[in-house]
Formats: structure tokens, C-alpha cells, sequence
């Protein structure tokens, strides 16, 4: 038998094709032989110096003249890499890339065995001023502590934060409960008296001041005014009414004392032509003690002729103080004209209501009043 046929791998037997399935009469693959052979280790060669031509001339014999010179090869043995001590385990030193060589020394120079008690290392002197503001000293072109000094002083990021969340917080609850809200921002330092007990004039005064202070207590008191008609006609006449309810206040309740600002609202019809007539209102606002008196109109809401008209007509001609307006009230004429209470009769008018009408006066006289007191602050 020959070699090839003693090297020839016999093929695996074939099964019978099932009738119908095409895999089946396919064989399986055979297995093929490996001719990969494994490659020799490189034999290291020596690097033989070259001698200058000259010097080799004279070192090498003559040759006989006779017979040819063969090259020849000769080999040259390796020579031996000196073996090189293993490191041991217990060596005191050890180089490590990741740990710099100063580690641990101070960063600032030692000039003299005198100064050598100041000089500090970062870390010490980091361990002994704790304050933000000194570590930015220490270190001013750092970020991270140039940020935190940023972050906590005054309008830095955490107190916008603080605020933000605050500011969530009660508008939450004065969602839930809208009476809250004067309670949460209830106190302070300015506290403000309201020459009324009716809401429909002390919830403006109280929001505007909050809104103009932040903080605000103010309080109303009943006050009513026997120096003029029910219904003032004119600027002067409302003057008038608005000063008696201040002076009321203030003479009868001894814990109202002049260094408590009283805001007085007093409503009046003004004719601006012949048969063009307004609601107004009209915002005074006094404190003795700084010497301030603020006076403020809001705006106007057309009457008509009709109910001015009416109001005239049921006041008796020997009222009391004919001179300065009517016995009967516009809200009362315009309440029974519209169905609507008397209260609620600019909002049926116009859309717009008395409280929205005041808030944005007494807004303007608060940042009035405001600014007044940083002059006085200033003067003191």
C-alpha cells in the first residue's frame, strides 16, 4: 500500500436520504488536514564590528598567491545578557507613577529656622481656616471654593434656591387656603392701621403692603365720618371725610400711636363735564411722626347721569350737609339698577371690581411711602 493511500482519511458513510428531504442527502463535511507547521525560533545573530579598511589590511594574513580565498562564514556564539537580580519584596523603596516624589513636603519655602513655624503645608492651613472665605484667599484661581463662596453669600445660588423653594411652598398653600396668605406674610416691621373694618378695603391695603414689604401687619378700625354727606361730591369733600376718619382713629384708640401709619379710603362722585360723572376713591395716608401725608385717586368708573340724577332727587332739601354731597349712595342707586349687591356693582358696571381698583392705588401708595422712609433712614 502507498503513502497516499495510508494518509488518505477515510470518508464518514453516508445515511440514507429520507424520500422528500433535500438536507438529508447532503454528507457531512469532512475533516481536512493541517498543514500549519510551527515556525522555528529565531536564532539571535552577533553584530560583527567592521575594522577601518586600513587597519584591516594590515591584521589580515596574506594569502597565497596561488590558490583563490573562499569566503567563509564563521559563527560567532552570542554573547551572554547578564542576568539581572529580581527585585525583592522586602525593598524599603518602591517607585509607584501615581504617587509624585513631594508628597507630604510642604509646598512653601523654609527660609529660616525662624520662619520655619509659619510655613504651613495646603493641608494644614485648609484644616485651620475652615472659612470659605479664606480658602478662596489661600487658593484664588481655584473653582470649586471661588464657586461655594458664590454659592452661599448673599443672592447666591443656595439662598435663590432657598427662596424658590419657599416661595413653593406657600404658594401651595395659599392655593389650598387663599385666607392663608395673610397670615404667612403677616409681621415684620411695618405695621399699617386701616381707618375701616370693611374687607372690601382692608384686603388691598394689606396685599399691596405685602407685595410693596414683603411683610406687613395691618389691621382695620371702625371708623365713620359726621363731617359730610353720606355720598362726598368732590375732591375736597373726600379730603375732608378720609382726615375725620384718621382723627377718629387715633383719638379713640390709644394703642394707635403716631408712629403708626393710617391709610383712609373715602369713595366720591366727580363731575369731569356736564353730565360725566365718576366713582372715585381716594387714598390718604398719614404718620405725624415722620411728617408724611400721601394722598392718592384710583381710578375712575363711569356713573350715569341717570343715577346721579336719582341720588339728588331722593336727598331731602334740608339735609345737613346738602353742601357737600348726597343722603342717598351711588352703590345703593346702582345696586337696585344692576340686582347686584352694593359692594359688586363697579365689577356688573364695568368687569372690573372696587378691591382690583384699589390694590393697584394702594400698590402706587406703598412704593410711595416705601421710598419716603429710606429718605427719612437716609437723613437720620
Amino acid at each position: 500500500m502507498s503513502n497516499n493511500e495510508k494518509k488518505r482519511i477515510p470518508d464518514a458513510p453516508v445515511p440514507a436520504a429520507a424520500p422528500g428531504n433535500l438536507l438529508s442527502s447532503v454528507a457531512p463535511p469532512s475533516q481536512l488536514p493541517n498543514f500549519v507547521m510551527s515556525s522555528p525560533a529565531p536564532v539571535p545573530v552577533a553584530v560583527v564590528p567592521q575594522l577601518p579598511p586600513q587597519l584591516a589590511a594590515t591584521l589580515a594574513p596574506a594569502p597565497p598567491a596561488s590558490e583563490p580565498i573562499a569566503p567563509t562564514s564563521v559563527p560567532i556564539a552570542p554573547a551572554p545578557i547578564p542576568a539581572v537580580p529580581a527585585m525583592q519584596s522586602d525593598s524599603p523603596e518602591r517607585f509607584c507613577p501615581a504617587i509624585p516624589p513631594s508628597k507630604g513636603e510642604p509646598m512653601l519655602s523654609i527660609r529660616s529656622p525662624e520662619d520655619s513655624q509659619t510655613t504651613q503645608s495646603p493641608d494644614s492651613m485648609s484644616d485651620s481656616m475652615s472659612d470659605v472665605d479664606k480658602l478662596g484667599d489661600i487658593m484664588p484661581g481655584s473653582g470649586i471654593f471661588t464657586w461655594v463662596k458664590g454659592a452661599v453669600s448673599s443672592g447666591g445660588i443656595l439662598q435663590r434656591v432657598a427662596e424658590k423653594a419657599k416661595n413653593s411652598v406657600d404658594s401651595m398653600i395659599t392655593t389650598l387656603d387663599p385666607q392663608m396668605k395673610e397670615y404667612l406674610n403677616s409681621g415684620g416691621d411695618v405695621n399699617v392701621v386701616v381707618a375701616s373694618d370693611k374687607d372690601v378695603k382692608i384686603s388691598p391695603v394689606r396685599e399691596a403692603f405685602q407685595i410693596v414689604f414683603g411683610k406687613a401687619t395691618v389691621t382695620g378700625y371702625e371708623a365713620q365720618s359726621d363731617v359730610t354727606a353720606a355720598q362726598p361730591v368732590g375732591y375736597a369733600a373726600a379730603y375732608a371725610a378720609a382726615k375725620q376718619r384718621i382723627a377718629h382713629i387715633r383719638s379713640a384708640y390709644t394703642e394707635v400711636h403716631n408712629n403708626i401709619p393710617i391709610v383712609a379710603i373715602e369713595g366720591f362722585l366727580h363731575e369731569a363735564v356736564a353730565d360725566r360723572w365718576y366713582a372715585i376713591d381716594l387714598l390718604v395716608l398719614s404718620q405725624p411722626s415722620l411728617g408724611i401725608e400721601l394722598q392718592l385717586q384710583s381710578q375712575g368708573c363711569p356713573v350715569p347721569a341717570a343715577a346721579v340724577a336719582a341720588a339728588r332727587a331722593n336727598t331731602p332739601e334740608h339735609y345737613a350737609h346738602i353742601q357737600t354731597g348726597f343722603s342717598v349712595t351711588v352703590p345703593s342707586v346702582m345696586a337696585d339698577s344692576l340686582q347686584v349687591p352694593h359692594t359688586q356693582w363697579h365689577e356688573a358696571s364695568t368687569g372690573v371690581s372696587r378691591r382690583e381698583l384699589l390694590l393697584l392705588a394702594v400698590r402706587s401708595l406703598a412704593g410711595s411711602y416705601k421710598k419716603l422712609l429710606a429718605v427719612s433712614a437716609a437723613e437720620i
